[in-house]
């Protein structure tokens, strides 16, 4: 069968489509974006809640009740190297889905050097059974398309399995969510890698939301977002486009037509890293929806 040709006219409708749905991360720090996101934010958007090493449990609870409360659906990150022991784990989830109505979670390991407690990876949470015993029964689990700054893609391929093996044998709903990068090409590779692997689950893209040029780089340097970063900077005319956090346009466009020629890549969205900006970002997509 002839793949239907795409036209660049066909790229404003595909990437509305991509956008369709779209999620937000926000920190708990960020009082302005969790107070106004309600007015920002369709109903029923997830709002992704970040956990910074720092944070007291009793912050990232606050900032779900505050969401829940505007009409959005709080996805509050669960991370393994923040978390102390299996009482410190039973109390967050009791108190996220008591209180705030938490029925989803993104569950990572963490970044940070030394763990605080017992556990050190996003598998064993899972292991604990805690997730189900609450009522949290949608999972999102990272990914890195291109790739981790400490971990092999091996050990990175390897850890996914497991948890999609426990996800599919306990029932959960899953969707992968990735770190954000600035090129569709490592983007599309992944998705592709992702499905000769057999994975089934849903891909949402990570993508950097606009920001100034200093912010962006800051963050794509904690994140060990390298590669795609080297090559904007290369290919001037381009890099002072996004860097300046005036579009991701070229970068959405290219993977939303992607996807509309080849579905079975699996991308079923977009997810904006807001670096304390909600506002920018969720004008820009609402502007790029009503295109």
């Amino acid at each position: 069968m002839m793949m239907p040709e795409i036209k660049p006219t066909d790229s404003p409708a595909a990437l509305a489509r991509l956008l369709a749905g779209f999620s937000a991360e926000v920190t708990t720090r960020d009082g302005r974006s969790l107070s106004t996101a309600g007015q920002l934010l369709a109903s029923g958007t997830e709002v992704f809640v970040a956990s910074l090493p720092k944070d007291k449990a009793e912050r990232q609870i606050d900032a779900a009740v505050q969401l829940q409360a505007q009409g959005l659906i709080p996805v509050p990150h669960i991370v393994a190297r923040n978390i102390p022991d299996a009482a410190a784990l039973n109390d967050l989830l009791s108190r996220l889905a008591g209180e705030a109505g938490v029925d989803r979670a993104l569950v990572l390991g963490g970044d940070r050097d030394d763990a605080s407690g017992i556990y050190d990876s996003s598998l064993q949470l899972l292991e604990t059974g805690l997730f189900q015993k609450h009522g949290i029964r949608k999972l999102k689990i990272s990914a890195y398309p291109e790739g981790h700054p400490r971990i092999a893609d091996e050990i990175l391929d390897q850890a996914r399995s497991a948890k999609l093996a426990l996800a599919e044998r306990d029932g959960f709903e899953v969707e992968l969510v990735s770190q954000f990068c600035f090129e569709a090409e490592p983007v599309i590779a992944f998705a592709e890698r992702l499905r000769q692997q057999g994975c089934k689950a849903p891909f949402r893209v990570g993508v950097a939301g606009p920001a100034d040029r200093g912010t962006l780089i800051k963050y794509a340097m904690i994140c060990g977002v390298g590669p795609s970063l080297r090559a904007l900077k290369e290919r001037q005319n381009l890099a002072k486009n996004m860097l300046s956090g005036e579009t991701p346009e070229a970068m959405l466009s290219e993977i939303a037509l992607a996807q509309d020629a080849r579905p079975e890549l699996g991308i079923s969205g977009v997810h904006f890293f807001t670096f304390s900006s909600l506002e920018k970002s969720a004008s820009w997509a609402s502007e790029h929806l009503g295109s």
